[in-house]
C-alpha cells in the first residue's frame, strides 16, 4: 500500500470516529438523565362566572365570565355584582355583592378564603379541606374526608363573623348558575349545621351543575 493510500485511509478513519462521537453525544442529550429533576406539576386554574356577565375586580383588573382565577387572587365585587369561582374537583366558591377576599388553593386539595369584608359560601368536595378566615382568625373549616359547606359573612366594622346561619346566601352569594353552594344554610343538622337533605342536594348540585372538568395549563393566557 502506498503512502498516499495510507494517508487517505487515515483521514477517512478520523472523520468516521468524529461522526460516531457526535452521534453518541446527541443520543446522550436526548435520553432523560438518571436522577434528574422531576417535571414540575402543571398549574391548576379556576374559572370565574359572574351574575349577568357583569365584570368584577380581580387583582385590580376587570374580569367577567370565563376569566381564569389564579391562586392568591384578590377578588372584589361591587353593590350589584356577585360571582362564582369554579374550583373543579375541589369545590365551588360563591361570592356575594360588596365582598372582598383573597382566594388560595392548590392541587393537594387545600382551599383557603381570606374574607376581608362581605359574604361568601365555600363548598368543598371529598379529599378537599376548605377554610374561611377573617382578621379575627379562622371562621371554620370543612372536613377533608367528607367535604362540607361554610357560609360566612363579615360586614365592615363587625367584631366577629356570622358563620353558617345562611347570611351569605341571603346576601346573594353566587352567580345564579346551578344550585347555590350554600342553599338552605340556615337549616339544622347535617354538615356544619346545614340540614342533611340540603347538604346532599348541594353537594350533588355542585358536582353536576356547578362544576366542570378541571383545567390545567402550563402557560395560562386567560384574562385575570
Amino acid at each position: 500500500m502506498s503512502l498516499k493510500q495510507r494517508k487517505c485511509l487515515t483521514a477517512i478513519g478520523t472523520v468516521l470516529l468524529f461522526s460516531i462521537a457526535q452521534i453518541s453525544v446527541q443520543v446522550g442529550f436526548a435520553q432523560p438523565a438518571a436522577g434528574g429533576l422531576p417535571v414540575p406539576p402543571q398549574q391548576f386554574i379556576a374559572r370565574l362566572t359572574t351574575r349577568n356577565n357583569l365584570a368584577i375586580t380581580v387583582n385590580g383588573n376587570g374580569a367577567a365570565t370565563g376569566s381564569s382565577i389564579l391562586t392568591g387572587a384578590t377578588i372584589e365585587t361591587g353593590p350589584d355584582q356577585s360571582a362564582t369561582v369554579n374550583l373543579g374537583p375541589l369545590g365551588v366558591l360563591d361570592i356575594a355583592p360588596n365582598t372582598k377576599l383573597v382566594l388560595t388553593y392548590d392541587e393537594h386539595g387545600n382551599v383557603k378564603v381570606m374574607l376581608l369584608q362581605g359574604c361568601a359560601v365555600l363548598a368543598t368536595r371529598k379529599k378537599t379541606e376548605g377554610e374561611i378566615t377573617t382578621q379575627q382568625g379562622s371562621a371554620g373549616k370543612t372536613d377533608r374526608k367528607q367535604g362540607g359547606i361554610l357560609d360566612v359573612c363579615f360586614p365592615p366594622g363587625a367584631s366577629s363573623p356570622v358563620v353558617n346561619q345562611g347570611a351569605a346566601v341571603a346576601a346573594g352569594a353566587g352567580a345564579g348558575v346551578g344550585a347555590p353552594a350554600g342553599a338552605a344554610a340556615a337549616g339544622a343538622g347535617g354538615l356544619f349545621g346545614i340540614g342533611v337533605p340540603a347538604t346532599i342536594a348541594i353537594l350533588v348540585g355542585a358536582g353536576s351543575a356547578a362544576l366542570t372538568p378541571v383545567f390545567f395549563q402550563n402557560n395560562p393566557s386567560g384574562a385575570v
